[in-house]
């Protein structure tokens, strides 16, 4: 019965409607901005460089790989070659499209945080629930979305991400899931209990790092594989397209599937990425949104396209008519949809080591998009509880959040991916009809951060001057931290 219920909410919230919906806002948002993705992109890459932390706030950098933390997790391995498997090589070029469009959705919900951002404790906290209550005036609204977050990123997901790890690392080495359990939280809580700064420290070495090994592996396929270049991605465009006979009678699946996936791995519109772009410390919210913008490029272009070239280019996966079920291209025998895929593309550079080379890079995909889910939680508790209470209520969740996934580790999750659908689907709708309305405030901060620009000003906004209500931190002008007073002495 339970089950039945999940399983219908989840297909309303996840119809093809809010597809659309998202789509439409990216476009909106893109048009309405003159296409900042491409006409800021040196600003983007000089920004991600340039920034510093201080007490309150971590630096841009450091909450650019927080963000992507969450974003590089197990979809983009087991999602990526889920979106060949039912979409065929066609939908990683809508993959590619869904992300361009979406970064200008990504610009306008962490700009939005920025603005509406406020210090509490010696930290900055923002997101989804902190502007649409500054912004729209409506605390219902954003206590609903809080404490969908909140249920989504402390109790839903984390297990899930766990228990990928542990089969993972069952199949490649056979370590008990109990053994695996333990040691995942005993590393997890050593950082979770060491607040947001030592979360930002361990995503700022881990996810460059993580990232980068992923690369070399499928920079190494390609270079094995360098005269397939141009088969390759003539594949890709063809199928996009029903060009390619083999592809044609599944292009509607092309690019539902292509949407869908891009959206899962970049995150564009979901309101995750927002939480620690309001934790940077910044003279001006647009200059985390364009950081928050390209963080979007490094997760799609880079590890998504890694992953899609590795199993394409070594004829590695299945393509499967959805409709019928009948199977379109077999080049695997017996290997389900997912990160077999990838394992079996590593086996033909490495043979062997595919299975210990995904299950390592889950580990720590997985392990970081953890600790982005611990740190979104934390910030929706610090909306919901104020004061004194506040101390016992984190540590309530940061019980709650390991249990959490130890219990991932060691059990089945099929429903919860469910649940978990089912509080990101709420934070989709919710904040993307928040951000629609929003929209004007993180435009007016992209046009006073251009027009400073064109002065030869390193940008500062002051929210008094565009009479922005409710966006307390800005009032007066960048309020430069005592850290930040004595660096520029």
């Amino acid at each position: 019965m339970i089950e039945k219920f999940v399983e219908t909410v989840n297909g309303l919230l996840w119809s093809p409607l809010l597809i659309v919906f998202i789509v439409f806002c990216g476009l909106y948002f893109s048009i309405r901005t003159r296409f900042l993705q491409i006409r800021h992109f040196k600003e983007m890459v000089k920004l991600v460089t340039t920034g510093k932390g201080s007490d309150a706030g971590v630096s841009s950098f450091q909450a650019l790989t927080m963000s992507l933390s969450g974003r590089i997790g197990v979809g983009n391995v087991a999602g990526t070659a889920t979106g060949i498997a039912y979409g065929g090589p066609g939908a990683v070029f809508w993959m590619w499209v869904i992300t361009f469009i979406g970064a200008a959705t990504a610009y306008v919900e962490s700009t939005l945080a920025q603005i509406y951002k406020e210090e509490q404790d010696g930290q900055y906290r923002g997101g989804p629930a902190f502007y649409i209550e500054k912004g729209l005036g409506w605390k219902w609204f954003a206590i609903v979305i809080a404490v969908a977050i909140l249920l989504a990123m402390a109790v839903l997901m984390p297990g899930i991400q766990a228990n990928s790890i542990a089969d993972s690392v069952y199949n490649a080495f056979g370590i008990n899931k109990l053994v695996t359990g333990i040691i995942v939280i005993s590393i997890l809580g050593f950082t979770i209990f060491g607040g947001v700064k030592r979360i930002a420290r361990t995503a700022e070495i881990v996810v460059p790092f993580m990232a980068a090994g992923y690369l070399l592996i499928a920079i190494a396929i390609i270079g094995v594989n360098f005269d397939k270049i141009p088969e390759v991605f003539a594949l890709i465009f063809k199928s996009a397209f029903g060009a390619e006979q083999v592809f044609g009678g599944i292009i509607g699946s092309a690019v539902m599937w292509g949407v869908k996936r891009g959206l899962y791995a970049n995150e564009a519109g979901q309101g995750t990425g927002a939480h620690p772009a309001a934790a940077a410390e910044v003279s001006h919210p647009a200059k985390q949104g364009l950081v928050q913008a390209f963080s979007i490029y490094l997760d799609v272009f880079l590890v998504v396209t890694a992953t899609a070239l590795m199993i394409l280019f070594t004829n590695q996966y299945n393509v499967i008519n959805e409709k019928t079920g009948e199977p379109i291209v077999v080049n695997l025998e017996g290997v389900e949809p997912g990160a077999g895929y990838t394992q079996a593309a590593v086996d033909t550079l490495l043979p062997g080591f595919g299975s210990a080379f995904i299950a390592i890079a889950l580990f720590f995909f997985a392990f970081t998009t953890m600790y982005a889910y611990y740190y979104i939680a934390e910030t929706n508790l610090a909306y919901l509880v104020r004061g004194k209470n506040k101390g016992i209520a984190f540590l309530g969740l940061k019980i709650i959040f390991l249990a959490a996934t130890f219990y991932g580790t060691v059990k089945t999750a099929t429903t919860a991916w469910a649940m978990g659908d089912i509080g990101l689907g709420i934070m989709v709708w919710l904040n993307l009809i928040a951000i629609l309305l929003l929209f004007k405030p993180a435009y007016i901060a992209l046009k006073d951060y251009e027009e400073q620009l064109k002065q030869g000003k390193d940008p500062e906004f002051n929210s008094s001057k565009y009479e922005i209500k409710n966006a307390t931190f800005w009032e007066n002008g960048y309020k430069k931290s005592e850290e930040n007073q004595k660096k520029a002495l």
